[in-house]
């Protein structure tokens, strides 16, 4: 692993861990183990730090997700292995994914720049939902139904009970399998 990769892997994991405001250049300079004037070198700031980790993030999410749907032979199908992808994916601890609860364009974002790279970013994640929608509603396995607010519908799923297991101690054993029963059954009947 070069420096600048355990600066990225140290950054993620304190980010998720603390939070922007929480976490320092010199945590992430003592976590990977690596000279802080290294870190100014290669990400310039902790906001650009902050971004980077996040972008790295969602870019591993876009491509877990993408290989999830591939084989599915019904849209619905398609928007089920999407929720398993993504709720997985949020329990994967080499993933990251507090990142992204910290890193959404909705939460610790500084910059307004910063906020608009993000914004478009997670806008693949609930597109490529969408076009499953409409794969399973041209197929007939979803019913005719606004595709748009289906995948809000479902995004709003996936991201509080997400939420929930990660953020509160409400969270109960089966909660995300549950989830994505309700969904389908919820899909079948649009």
């Amino acid at each position: 692993m070069t420096k600048k990769e355990a600066l990225l892997l140290a950054a993620k994991e304190l980010f998720g861990e603390y939070g922007y405001a929480e976490t320092t250049f010199a945590m992430i300079s003592q976590r990977a183990q690596v000279a802080m004037g290294l870190l100014a070198h290669h990400y310039g700031n902790k906001e650009k730090l902050f971004l980077a980790a996040g972008m790295d993030v969602l870019e591993r999410l876009l491509v877990r997700l993408h290989m999830s749907v591939q084989e599915a032979g019904t849209g619905l199908e398609a928007v089920e292995r999407f929720c398993r992808a993504y709720l997985g994916f949020s329990l994967d601890p080499g993933a990251h994914f507090m990142v992204l609860i910290r890193c959404s364009p909705y939460s610790d974002m500084k910059t307004r720049e910063d906020r608009e790279v993000m914004v478009s970013k997670f806008s693949e994640v609930w597109t490529l939902l969408e076009s499953c929608m409409s794969m399973g509603i041209r197929d007939g396995s979803i019913p005719p139904c606004d595709p748009h607010l289906a995948t809000q519908f479902v995004s709003c799923a996936l991201v509080g009970s997400v939420r929930t297991k990660r953020l509160t101690p409400y969270s109960t054993p089966g909660l995300y399998d549950e989830n994505i029963r309700r969904v389908i059954i919820a899909l079948k009947c649009a």
